[in-house]
């Protein structure tokens, strides 16, 4: 894991790939991507270039945001990852959740909602129509912090998952005992987990899947061209392997008879 940290000039750069117990206090960026040439990149960290893309905005207001709350150190997805490693890569989307959840804050900044160009008190529909709560990689971004402040596009400060917890409960359609407690994710059946991703969207259609691999606590390889269908086939797959629950309305095998077991796994391999 790689990390932003701001330079006696000013600048950003990243650190150097630390071991999983060498990792200070940071913070995280939640947000949604711009057209791809918009967003700062690993090789624009590196080589000192990005500030005239609109993404580097993003990264301005996490790194003023991670002062305020007396961080160094914080991460954003579109510049701490070497997307041209593959192994890199894979290793990165297999530990996002983990990144997410041991985050000592995660800010959300929402692009499309502003506290100037609207009146303060009316924010409020903005923000439930934001295209943050769209999008598939933010499902986990929100559940895996314990921590989660929204801000709008200026950096004013929203409220936080506690605050605005019926609000967000009302847009995502979200259990709040899931969005008090990441703990408390085994306690939903897959089939309510996978409900809660239903409507969002990636841009890769494997990425669908993908990002759900911390919520199912699994880990599987990444192969992009497979196609959504064969990508959740797998995640299904590992999923029963490591708890026993098929997916299927929550069932779990394990606490079946053993005929019936036999019975289901027959079955299922025929659908």
């Amino acid at each position: 894991m790689r990390l932003l940290e701001r330079k006696p000039g000013g600048d950003l750069r990243l650190t150097k790939d630390l071991a999983i117990n060498n990792i200070p206090p940071y913070a995280i960026l939640s947000h949604t991507w711009g057209n791809d040439e918009e967003e700062v990149t690993f090789d624009d960290i590196n080589a000192g270039t990005g500030r005239e893309k609109p993404g580097y905005q993003k990264l301005e207001f996490c790194a003023k945001q991670a002062c305020h709350d007396n961080l160094t150190h914080f991460w954003v997805d579109s510049c701490c990852i070497n997307k041209s490693n593959f192994t890199e890569l894979s290793e990165a989307i297999n530990s996002m959740f983990r990144w997410y959840e041991e985050a000592a804050r995660c800010y959300v900044y929402l692009t499309d909602v502003s506290t100037t160009t609207q009146p303060p008190d009316e924010w409020e529909l903005a923000f439930r129509n934001s295209r943050w709560f769209t999008r598939g990689w933010t499902l986990q971004e929100l559940l895996a912090p314990s921590s989660v402040d929204f801000f709008a596009r200026d950096g004013t400060r929203l409220g936080d998952k506690k605050t605005l917890l019926q609000v967000v409960h009302e847009i995502t359609g979200i259990a709040t005992l899931a969005l008090r407690d990441h703990q408390s994710l085994q306690k939903f059946s897959v089939e309510e987990r996978f409900k809660w991703a239903k409507n969002r969207q990636t841009t890769k259609v494997e990425d669908w899947v993908y990002s759900l691999l911390g919520i199912f606590d699994v880990s599987i390889p990444l192969i992009y061209g497979e196609g959504k269908l064969n990508a959740e086939r797998r995640l299904r797959n590992e999923i029963q392997s490591t708890t026993g629950s098929q997916g299927n309305g929550g069932i779990s095998l394990t606490r079946l008879p053993l005929t019936f077991q036999f019975v289901h796994l027959i079955a299922l391999r025929r659908e």
